[in-house]
Order: structure tokens, then sequence, then C-alpha cells
């Protein structure tokens, strides 16, 4: 029966061997699954772009506007406006609210807020975080309609604000995480390694060669002086008795080019973010920031635009009313650009002084006049009149020589259809 003793040791000893692969796996943390929002954002490039991206629009003010027969009124009073750009009565600010609304919607696909209502009237926007939201979805690809469910609770689809990126059903998206995930995986596990690389002091994985059985004792004491290498704390040598050989089964982090493939993978979910490197380093040109705005910002201001105009909207009000993002904000950083900017519209009659120093935090001067210059010839299209404030004179479009007269005023004798003199 001694060999039955013998198969039973063996089998207690590949047990033992398999116990311990397992634990080298799972203590060196790779992951071979979808990795989580969490260690997602642990990734430096995936952080500091979602941070870029959702702090310019959290930054950027909206206003409530009103049409009218082509007339538009900025509808600063309304308290869907305060709600949005102030105080959200709720336990984060309006910054934190649009940060936290963009940074689940660009990762996690959608981005929720419940909204508060007492009759008509918005009183509150709750943020609801995409981990707590669920979606309860009708079987019909035509008409289609939703519950929304949080913690158990129903809600209808009007109640909630949905951000929602590359969706199909109008509540539910595609986030970065679901669609990237092998590249997020790999520039993740890069860190899991150099972590690894760091705790181990750099020392290559590999294997023990015995030329016969070793005791159990002998494999404890070679476990427990292996482990005290890699720990990078205490032995740096381990004795290796007679029969015991080491190969290596790793290569080095040189050897891996792990910095050049850290540097490609940063790049690639910058690309993935349509964020250009030079930004996040702070050496981007104008040119470029422009672009970056208009490629990257903008398509994400207006899907909140319209997210804002379908939720926040009563149905009575759609037809005139819309939400809108006041860029202007963005070149306050640049005071000369600003200035110049500012220059230019007065100049052109686009902005008064009063609509300056309002946009500068500034009191108004209360200078109700028009600057016109008077080298300016003006014409109204409904009269078809020329006004020379020059010198003082106006003609009739259609009856030239006919209507001419001195101090703006029409000649009495235009509607008589007689000649008259200027």
């Amino acid at each position: 029966m001694g060999w039955m003793k013998q198969w039973k040791e063996f089998r207690q000893y590949q047990k033992e061997e398999r116990a311990t692969l397992e634990e080298l796996l799972l203590s060196a943390g790779i992951i071979t699954g979808d990795i989580t929002k969490q260690e997602a954002l642990s990734i430096p490039a995936v952080s500091a772009c979602t941070d870029l991206i959702s702090d310019t629009i959290a930054s950027i003010p909206v206003y409530l506007y009103k049409a009218d027969n082509g007339k538009v009124t900025k509808m600063e009073s309304d308290d869907r406006v305060k709600l949005l750009n102030d105080d959200t009565k709720d336990t984060l600010d309006a910054f934190q609210f649009k940060k936290a609304l963009v940074e689940d919607y660009l990762l996690a696909g959608s981005g929720y807020s419940y909204i508060e209502r007492k009759r008509n009237k918005v009183k509150s926007l709750h943020f609801v975080s995409n981990s707590n939201v669920s979606v309860n979805m009708n079987a019909d690809p035509i008409h289609k309609s939703y519950d929304i469910l949080v913690n158990g609770e129903t809600y209808r689809d009007f109640q909630f604000i949905k951000l929602t990126r590359k969706s199909k059903d109008g509540v539910t998206g595609t986030g970065i995480i679901k669609e990237n995930n092998k590249i997020l995986s790999v520039a993740y596990n890069s860190l899991i390694f150099e972590e690894v690389l760091v705790k181990t002091g750099g020392n290559k994985k590999g294997f023990l060669k015995s030329q016969g059985k070793l005791s159990k004792e002998a494999i404890e004491e070679l476990k427990q002086a292996w482990n005290n290498l890699y720990k990078n704390n205490s032995e740096n040598v381990v004795v290796l008795n007679n029969g015991l050989d080491f190969q290596e089964a790793s290569n080095t982090s040189v050897e891996m080019q792990l910095n050049e493939q850290k540097k490609t993978n940063s790049m690639e979910i910058c690309k993935i973010f349509l964020t250009p490197h030079s930004i996040l380093e702070g050496i981007a040109t104008e040119d470029v920031y422009n672009n970056w705005f208009k490629n990257c910002i903008v398509p994400k201001l207006k899907a909140i635009e319209t997210a804002l105009n379908k939720d926040l909207l009563l149905p009575s009000e759609k037809e005139s009313f819309y939400f809108a993002f006041d860029t202007s904000e963005l070149i306050k950083g640049d005071m000369e650009k600003r200035f110049r900017a500012y220059e230019i519209a007065a100049k052109n009659g686009i902005m008064q002084i009063d609509e300056i120093r309002y946009r500068e935090n500034l009191e108004p001067l209360e200078l109700n006049f028009i600057k016109l210059g008077l080298q300016d010839v003006l014409y109204n299209p409904q009269t078809k009149e020329i006004y020379t404030p020059n010198t003082n004179k106006s003609t009739n479009m259609e009856k030239p020589g006919v209507g001419a007269s001195e101090g703006g005023e029409d000649n009495a004798n235009r509607d008589s259809g007689e000649s008259g003199t200027t």
C-alpha cells in the first residue's frame, strides 16, 4: 500500500501548488473581465480627460431664452435658471451637479437628475448616480415607453432629466468604459503590473526547478525566503540548495518597453475622449484649443440643451422657449482678448456700455443712448429712406430727388408726388 500513500502525498502537493498559484494571481490584481468606473478613473488619462471635459462644461452658465416674433429675450428671473447655475436645492451645488451629470454621461453612457415639481413649477433638481438607476422598457420597438426605477421605486419618464450618449431608446446609453473596455483594461493592468514591480523591487517572476521531491518543511522555508525577497524590505538574497534552479518567466519593464506602452495607451485614451494630449500637458496652441472646443465640447453642450428642453420645459413652452449655454464665459480668462471683443462689439453697435459692464459684474452707468458715427449712412428697409447724419438729410429710395429734407423730416409734398427742394 506504499504506492497509495505516495499518490495521496503527490495529490496534496499539487493542491498546495495550485492554491499558491491562485494566491499569486489574486495578489497581483490582474483583471480579466470588464473594469469598473472606479478602476477606469484610476487611469491618469481617463481621469484627466473626464475632469477637463466635465469641469469645462460645468463652468459654462446655461440660460433660458424666449423667441417671439424674431425677438429673443433672456429669462434671467426664471427659477429653473437659478437651479441650473446657482443652487439646485439639493446637496450638490450647480457646478457639482453639472459635473456629476457629465461624468456619468461620459463613462456610464447616461446621466440622470430627478425633477422635483410642485404643480408645473420646478422646485429642485436632484442628481441620481447611474448605478442607482434601472430602466423598465416595453417590448414595442416602435412605440417605445419606459419607467425609471430608483431603489425599487417607480418613476415616470418626465420626472427625470436624461442625458444619454449613443442611445437607441432615449433613456439608456453606451459609455466610454463599455465601448472601449479592452484598451482601458490594458492601461489599468499596466498600472497594476507597475505597482507589482515597485513592490517587488523589479525582481523577475519565475519557476523553481527541483531534481528531487522537497519535503514539506523545505517548501515552507523556501516560500518564506522567496516572500521576503519580493517584499523588498528585508532579505535580498535567496540561497538555493543543491538540486534547485531558478528559471525566469517574465521580462523586465525595460524589456517590455513599459514606459513607451504607457505613453501610447495614454494617447489612445485621449483620442477616445476627443482631447488632444497637448491640452492635458498645457502646451496646446489657440487653434488646437478652439478645434477641441468645437469638436468635443460643443456637441455635448447641444446634448445637454436638448435634454433640458425636452424635460424641463412645459409642453406649452416648447414652441417659444429654449435653454442655451453662454459660451462667452470661456474667454474671461484672457483679459486682453475679452476687452478687444468688447471693443469690436461696442464699435459696431452689437453691445452697449452697460451691457459690457454687466458682463464684467460692474455697476451700470445708465447711459441710455446708442453711439453712432457721423460717417455712417442709415437705411430704413421699411420706409426705403436713407438718412445721412453728417449732412442731416434724408432721401427716399423709391422716389429719388423727392422727399429729401433737412433735419430728418419728410417734405410735405412727398405724398402728393410734387417735386420738393433739398
